[in-house]
């Protein structure tokens, strides 16, 4: 795992007595009291040491330098695990390794002691993750910007099948050995009050915010550290502090919960991602949390380029902000404010410089999803920022009217302020009209933006919207999570290819070798057991490792369609208990998600397939013909477990529902075929690995429009289609709930009754087409090593270098800084 380098320059005994004085210094244990944990932390800070450095010495040589930076905002930075794979970019993975034996220590299983941050959820967090590790690595200049949450979204575990969610204290007590506090870079960040107006010294009447209540935003910095290079790149997350965190008169009066609200108020900013937003206090904190994360980051981005001795007017010459969907949005009219009351520069001026800083972003095509925020309530909190919206949108409606004179559908469509009995700010349309660039994450999804969500805004703005594929970090995804595999593409193919995704093209020519597909074959049977034996440690449940691993690992959404999953394996059930005809290869069904705490149907889909797994996992019926697995408490280092065990990759949303997905992406790096719809990148993926080598199903994104047009009825196919309805019906009984008939009803009622509003039921009979296709060619062994072999050989094109090189070339325009 060595590169090359830095680690000719690792000091093995200077490592090891770092170690032992964080051991000791740091975390106050001798050798004789120390445990894993310990020791863990002592080599986490020892390392640190070093990231550190490289980081300093990376922000001077770039603000030297005196480049185009990209800064991404967003509020998710999903980065897993740091220490092994800090090891593999720094090119030290070995070399700690034997140090830390000398210690009496085994790397692996101190590895095992770091909790994943909490700092995401979904694809959202860890896509902003694979471009900060792809700008590193390429040199790119870049800060990213995120919240340093307290406790991220929650930790997840079941009782009785239920998700149950407690806080997830990433950090322990003794704080993440990575990150490091930069106290010099806290920014002030105000609050509701109100605008007044006041005259200046040349007689102008001018507008400015008067906060009615204050925080502070504390930054730390946590290192991106670049492959095989001395670039390190921040990661900069904001905590919320109280400016005036205790009132002593308060304390001493008796009132000891008052004297520490201002406090406790500012700790709940960054206390969790995402608050649960469906009732009027979570709203607010939501907004809040938006704001602070924007607020800061300008300031800090406003701080950085002043210090370089650059002028205001020159700010998009040094700066492009990448707003990642649209939780950043608020960062428009912040700029804007800082712009106009505090630069005191026009209007023209001013937008002149926020318009060509900005590019968006856009993540999803579903209407509902589209974030929008009452005007109440951004008047209320951020009282300036709403009379900015306004104008924002006044000087855009006569641009609409230019174009469209009297056309009022069309000024409902585009405004960014919606009508209606509570008016409501559109922050995608906000982001579109102000960013000079707004990218899509897929070719089929971008294509859907300019045809179905934004048509207008794209005539009206040509060449404005465009497309940048996603990708994922080859150096986490298959380097660091699949040794077993690195080893044999090192083999094949050279060693370079984690920074040259495209040169696992080189494997294609071995794809009919039989000895290359026995090693293949070996390589993913030794993953399922590494999978197999963390489920019976874990879980208490056997897994045969001869059984296709089936993996479906996303959050939990009804649009990704966990539940067709599910009622496949309920099919799948019926048949082995009903028709003594009935075959199959034996399959092991891998689920792993989290469900927003307030999605009651997503939450009763979890709880379905638990207690269908509690049933079909000890029937001795099936013969140990299926088995199925709800993995709780999904998180990167989990992924690192399962992807590389996965031979099928389900990735099975509604066509035209799915933006992009990179799980996707990494399932077939690591040899799992696709069972897919037509649907964000799965397109592009079939396009490189052939229809072969891929199985596609259900209804294409037009015939999804068109069947919504004429009148979905899902009760047309579960009447048609014994076996959905078999798989329906048994949700209404008692079989998978002893003694509580209808406890899964929840499902079968959204599906029939409540209009399947991505339809399942529609797609349901070609998904088992499918899926008998998948067990009839994994009988062939050397057919499916062949196809695994392909995928892998051929999604080079899915790395997120790739996707940080389309950026820079056709938004960005960035120049690489070379250390």
């Amino acid at each position: 795992m060595t590169t090359r380098g830095q680690a000719q320059q690792f000091d093995k005994a200077a490592f090891k007595a770092s170690v032992e004085k964080h051991l000791q210094a740091t975390y106050g244990k001798t050798k004789a009291t120390a445990d894993a944990r310990s020791w863990y932390l002592a080599v986490g800070r020892a390392l640190a040491e070093i990231s550190t450095g490289n980081l300093l010495a990376t922000e001077q040589h770039v603000a030297e330098k005196n480049v185009r930076s990209v800064n991404y905002l967003s509020l998710e930075f999903l980065i897993g695990r740091l220490t092994g794979n800090n090891l593999i970019s720094l090119g030290l993975y070995d070399e700690v390794s034997a140090a830390v034996e000398e210690l009496g220590l085994n790397l692996t299983d101190l590895l095992e002691e770091e909790r994943d941050p909490a700092l995401g959820n979904g694809g959202l967090g860890r896509l902003a993750a694979c471009f900060m590790d792809s700008l590193a690595a390429q040199e790119f200049p870049a800060v990213g910007y995120g919240l340093h949450y307290e406790y991220g979204l929650f930790r997840q575990s079941f009782e009785d099948g239920h998700q149950v969610e407690t806080p997830d204290a990433w950090r322990g007590v003794e704080g993440y050995p990575w990150e490091v506090v930069r106290p010099e870079l806290t920014q002030s960040i105000g609050l509701y009050g109100h605008v007044e107006t006041y005259t200046d010294e040349n007689g102008v009447a001018c507008r400015r915010w008067v906060p009615g209540m204050q925080f502070e935003g504390v930054a730390w910095d946590l290192p991106i550290v670049g492959y095989d290079n001395k670039s390190v790149y921040p990661l900069r997350l904001w905590e919320c502090r109280s400016s005036a965190p205790f009132n002593l008169q308060r304390f001493n009066d008796g009132d000891y919960v008052g004297a520490q609200y201002g406090q406790l108020e500012a700790a709940n900013v960054t206390k969790v991602l995402y608050p649960n937003d469906n009732h009027d206090q979570g709203k607010s904190l939501r907004l809040m949390q938006q704001y602070f994360h924007c607020a800061c980051s300008i300031a800090d981005i406003l701080r950085r380029h002043e210090a370089a001795g650059n002028k205001i007017e020159d700010l998009a010459k040094f700066e492009t902000i990448q707003l990642n969907d649209t939780h950043p949005t608020i960062a428009i009219p912040e700029l804007m404010r800082i712009l106009l009351d505090e630069y005191h520069l026009g209007w023209d001026a001013a937008w002149a410089i926020s318009s060509k800083v900005f590019a968006y972003t856009n993540h999803t095509l579903l209407p509902e999803a589209l974030e929008t925020w009452s005007e109440n309530l951004i008047a209320s909190m951020l009282p300036r920022h709403m009379e900015i919206i306004f104008e924002i949108n006044h000087r855009f409606m006569l641009e609409v009217e230019a174009k469209w004179p009297g056309d009022n559908d069309k000024k409902r469509k585009l405004s960014i302020i919606q009508e209606g009995p509570q008016r409501m700010v559109r922050m995608a349309n906000l982001c579109v009209v102000s960013s000079y660039a707004v990218n899509g994450v897929a070719a089929l999804h971008s294509e859907l933006v300019k045809r179905d969500l934004f048509p207008e805004f794209n005539e009206l703005f040509p060449g404005r919207l465009q497309n940048v594929t996603n990708g994922v970090t080859p150096r986490r995804w298959l380097k660091f999570c699949n040794p077993g595999l690195t080893e044999l593409v090192n083999e094949k193919v050279g060693k370079d290819w984690p920074a040259n995704l495209e040169k696992l093209s080189g494997l294609a020519k071995f794809a009919d070798d039989k000895a290359f597909q026995k090693r293949y074959m070996a390589v993913k049977k030794d993953n399922k057991q590494r999978l197999a034996n963390w489920v019976m440690e874990n879980m208490g449940i056997e897994l045969d490792t001869n059984a296709i691993f089936d993996v479906q690992i996303k959050r939990l959404h009804e649009y990704k369609r966990q539940h067709l999953n599910l009622l496949h394996i309920l099919a799948l059930y019926h048949r082995l208990v009903n028709d003594p005809t009935f075959d199959m290869h034996p399959r092991v069904f891998i689920f792993a998600a989290k469900a927003a705490p307030g999605y009651a149907l997503a939450k009763d889909i979890i709880f379905a397939i638990n207690k269908v797994a509690e049933k079909v996992n000890n029937d001795p019926r099936l013969g140990g013909k299926l088995k199925v697995v709800f993995v709780p408490d999904y998180r990167v280092s989990l992924a690192e477990i399962i992807i590389p065990a996965a031979d099928v990759s389900e990735q099975i949303s509604t066509a035209g529902f799915e933006a992009s997905g990179t799980g996707n992406m990494k399932l077939a790096l690591n040899g799992a075929l696709t069972v897919g719809t037509m649907d964000g990148a799965n397109v592009e993926i079939r396009e490189e690995v052939g229809d072969e080598n891929i199985y596609i199903f259900g209804l294409l994104v037009d015939e999804v429009q068109k069947l919504k047009q004429e009148g979905y009825d899902p009760h047309r196919y579960y009447n048609a289609d014994s076996l959905l309805r078999a798989a329906l019906d048994v949700l209404e009984t008692d079989e998978f709930t002893p003694g509580n008939p209808g406890q899964l009803a929840a499902i079968r009622q959204n599906l029939l009754n409540g209009g399947d509003p991505f339809m399942v039921l529609a797609d349901f009979a070609d998904y088992v087409k499918a899926q008998a296709r998948v067990d009839a060619e994994y009988q062939d062994q050397a057919l499916w090593a062949r196809k695994a072999i392909l995928n892998t050989a051929l999604v080079g094109k899915f790395s997120s270098d790739r996707s940080i090189r389309d950026y820079v070339k056709n938004i960005w325009k960035l120049d690489a800084v070379k250390r």
